[in-house]
């Protein structure tokens, strides 16, 4: 070690420290530049490597070396390079201009919309990373960055946990390590591959953010963490009397003791915090009190209320539990295609019982004219509403599982491509007949784009009726453009 050097104005391996950010206990922050190239900030985390320091801070150090580098996109920071152990271990990476959400806990509680939208972006940053194969297990206030373009970036990666890389902390120690008070069940048995552990985790922190007040203590002794395994917290409508029923139904479902219970994904949690009206609501919304203690001491003392964390039933990956965007035609000329559609929403769904599907329907816009044509659009809206949910009724699903959404814009295309891209949507399924159909009769069409850009047609069993099939993972950045949008904007009966 060469802590002579680590002061403001000395250089390390290039970097010139010009400023100390953080001193904590177990690493130091320095805001650095690369002389040579340009003037960038960058950040140096240095670990502070003492006799008789915490060992987890060297372990989770190297875990945040190997895991960093693999890491891409906006909700986390860009790795630069990394220091060697044998002279002097750092690492430097992208330094996040923003605002921590450490700092907004002078104002709470927040506004429930604002929470919503905090809400949304730590989903968003979720659901990136575990599309990495990363659980970060370590999410708080303290460790989420918002920057001035709005998205949310996750930090210290120290506890987290890589699908593909070995797990250092469960290896080496035999104790959890995490922040107490947001920390989910599971991983007080030492199950750190789980997905729905950082759902918890985000769901302890809008229970805190729109209260005021955190569901669990922070004590981190463990006999006092396993009472999250029996005792409930305070519902939220019971510390504010106006708590809205689906801000206390997603956020009670994400505290679920068991992790089957909680959202399969972050993308689904993100889809219900963008269409807070279209949650659905469960007996959950409506609790304003705790259990009763004789329900409290029934599962204190019932192993089988235990025994499926113990067990830990898998995760859901996300490419199993998609949401899928149906553009649906519901004028009264498409009868062929919504059969089409439905017979394949069908299909899609029996092979992915964890996905959700998004009816969407677009209402073209044009030039308001007087209020009568307010009036007007305001019923076509409503109409269209009822026209998707009568689709819909066949397939039987649950409630929770499907929603429906009239969109309005003047580009049909373009609105469609905006609303799968906000609420991560990651397949469209949609119909359109060919250019030269006369009178719109003709064999709809049917294309395939995934997610490495192939594009096949294909033809149904019949031989004559073909359907367009987007399955172009939207949430990855797959981009429908020119083509697809030209045929959807001439084609497509809106």
């Amino acid at each position: 070690m060469i802590k002579s050097r680590m002061k403001k104005g000395a250089t390390l391996d290039g970097f010139l420290l010009e400023e100390l950010v953080h001193n904590g206990g177990m690493s130091c922050l320095w805001r650095v530049t690369w002389p040579e190239c340009d003037k960038t900030p960058l950040l140096m985390k240095v670990p502070i490597l003492t006799e008789g320091e915490d060992p987890a801070a060297v372990v989770g150090f190297e875990m945040e070396q190997m895991i960093l580098p693999r890491l891409a996109g906006p909700h986390v920071p860009s790795f630069a390079t990394a220091g060697d152990f044998s002279v002097q271990p750092y690492i430097v990476m992208e330094y996040v201009a923003g605002v921590s959400l450490l700092q907004r806990l002078l104002d709470l509680p927040l506004p429930y919309d604002e929470v919503a939208e905090i809400g949304v972006k730590i989903a968003t940053a979720l659901d990136s990373l575990h599309r990495q194969h990363v659980v970060h297990l370590d999410v708080k206030p303290s460790n989420i960055i918002i920057r001035p373009s709005g998205e949310a970036v996750l930090i210290d990666f120290g506890l987290s946990q890589h699908a593909h890389l070995p797990d250092l902390m469960k290896e080496e120690f035999r104790v959890p390590y995490g922040t107490a008070s947001y920390m989910a069940p599971e991983q007080l048995f030492d199950m750190r591959n789980d997905p729905r552990s950082d759902i918890f985790a985000l769901g302890v922190l809008l229970y805190f953010f729109s209260t005021g007040v955190r569901p669990f203590d922070d004590n981190d002794r463990m006999a006092a963490m396993r009472r999250r395994l029996w005792r409930d917290p305070e519902p939220p409508r019971k510390l504010r009397r106006d708590y809205p029923p689906w801000l206390q139904e997603i956020v009670l479902r994400c505290l679920e003791v068991q992790p089957a219970w909680r959202y399969p994904t972050a993308a689904q949690l993100a889809f219900d915090l963008n269409n807070r009206d279209q949650v659905k609501l469960t007996a959950r919304s409506e609790r304003l009190k705790r259990d009763s203690w004789t329900a409290v001491m029934q599962r204190r003392f019932n192993v089988r209320h235990i025994t499926p964390i113990m067990k830990q039933s898998l995760p859901t990956p996300a490419f199993n539990a998609p949401i899928v965007a149906i553009a649906l035609d519901v004028t009264a000329g498409a009868v062929e295609i919504c059969n089409t559609l439905r017979a394949a929403a069908e299909r899609t769904l029996k092979t992915m019982p964890d996905a959700r599907l998004a009816c969407v329907n677009v209402l073209k816009q044009g030039r308001k004219i007087d209020s009568g044509q307010d009036d007007e659009e305001s019923s076509m809206h409503v109409d269209r509403l009822v026209a998707l949910k009568n689709w819909a009724a066949p397939l039987k699903l649950a409630e929770d599982r499907v929603t429906f959404h009239v969109l309005e814009g003047a580009d049909p295309a373009a609105s469609l491509l905006e609303y799968a891209e906000k609420s991560r949507v990651d397949h469209i399924l949609m119909a359109a007949f060919p250019p030269k159909s006369p009178l719109r009769r003709g064999a709809p069409l049917l294309s395939c784009v995934h997610p490495g850009g192939a594009l096949r047609n294909e033809r149904l069993s019949r031989g004559q009726h073909r359907i367009m099939f987007v399955a172009g993972v939207i949430a990855n950045s797959v981009c429908l453009r020119v083509n697809f949008s030209q045929r959807i904007s001439k084609n497509f009966i809106y």
